[in-house]
């Protein structure tokens, strides 16, 4: 096939971010994964686009591997219907056999390819990308990835030397979260060795709050996070209570905050305040896809911390952005320091980029 100036160039773009990003070598094998709809989970317009991408992707790694001597292989797998629950266990033993994974699905599988990635003599390393759109070839995978190293690094430093987040919302709601005992994780957009886990496209440091398991509160004792979250869904405003890690109340009278009760009370794990993420990709941009938004700021999560260093496991972990341009914004987030000062970190919804350099 002849391709035009554009369209060259744009292959062009996209195998240099293959090999910047992946740098995948001779003798390995590279495992797209993506899932597909049944019985009850729907096929929809974004879904598809996002198979035909993988498609794309997929077609010219098999043109690099023909040319550096690596194998391709596709794998579809049933869909779960719900973020970060656990995917089949034949898939993921194929996809502990692989060298890079590359997972283009709808709902994330990051909870169940983390583990793999990070466990001890693995071969494996992966790059989940639940949501992702074509045109983010446009924006956050755009990005000066060597910039946002630096970024993330300089994330990474801070909140592992912080003991407390403390959000002002634009609500006036206020949330406290205790990031004692944990330690901090950065994804910088190189998954090029054994052992790395990255969301794709990346950009953020991410740390796990202190959820006072039982064999740690005889020494640190219960955890410190309290205060009200607040989470719009469509229009719709839902306040959650949260007292040591947990969400205990929901405040709302509407359809969704019916829902989430329903949902919560189902399983008592997802009530956990799992992750406090900041994003730190300058070209990421807020459309609603939660996989680009946290690139942008402030993004929290409730369910699973276990794949990220905390210690509850759970059927889900969901992430809440509160970027610039979301519907309720993270006003302020102050990290409270182990030497006992202070950094205004996020200010207006906007990331203090001037901070970080």
């Amino acid at each position: 096939m002849i391709m035009g100036w554009e369209e060259n160039m744009k292959y062009n773009e996209k195998i240099k971010m293959f090999k910047d990003v992946f740098a995948p070598k001779s003798g390995e094998k590279v495992l797209f994964l993506v899932d597909i709809p049944h019985d009850t989970i729907k096929d929809n317009k974004a879904w598809k686009d996002r198979r035909k991408m993988a498609q794309e992707w997929y077609t010219i790694f098999r043109e690099m591997g023909t040319e550096a001597g690596f194998s391709v292989n596709w794998l579809e797998y049933e869909a779960t219907g719900v973020h970060n629950s656990p995917i089949p266990l034949e898939t993921l033993d194929i996809a502990q056999k692989s060298n890079l994974v590359i997972a283009m699905t709808e709902y994330s599988a990051s909870s169940s390819l983390a583990p793999i990635a990070r466990t001890q003599d693995t071969i494996t390393r992966c790059a989940s990308m639940p949501m992702v759109e074509k045109r983010m070839e446009e924006t956050a995978f755009k990005a000066d990835y060597k910039e946002v190293q630096k970024y993330a690094t300089a994330l990474h430093r801070m909140l592992n030397n912080a003991i407390a987040a403390e959000v002002l919302f634009s609500t006036h709601d206020k949330l406290f979260i205790d990031l004692r005992n944990r330690d901090a994780i950065s994804e910088a957009g190189d998954c090029i060795k054994k052992g790395q886990f990255i969301n794709f496209p990346s950009g953020e440091a991410f740390k796990a709050p202190y959820e006072a398991e039982k064999d740690e509160i005889k020494e640190f004792g219960t955890s410190k996070t309290h205060g009200i979250w607040p989470v719009r869904y469509d229009g719709e405003l839902v306040k959650y209570i949260v007292k040591n890690n947990k969400i205990v109340e929901i405040i709302g009278d509407g359809k969704k905050a019916e829902e989430m009760r329903l949902f919560f009370k189902e399983n008592d794990s997802r009530r956990n305040i799992a992750e406090l993420g900041i994003g730190c990709n300058p070209k990421a941009v807020v459309t609603g896809n939660a996989l680009e938004d946290e690139k942008v700021g402030l993004h929290i999560a409730y369910g699973m911390s276990t794949h990220i260093g905390g210690k509850v496991k759970s059927d889900t972990h969901m992430d809440i952005v509160y970027a610039k341009n979301c519907p309720v914004e993270g006003t302020t987030l102050t990290l409270n320091n182990k030497d006992g000062s202070t950094t205004e970190l996020i200010k207006d919804a906007m990331l203090r980029y001037d901070l970080l350099k």
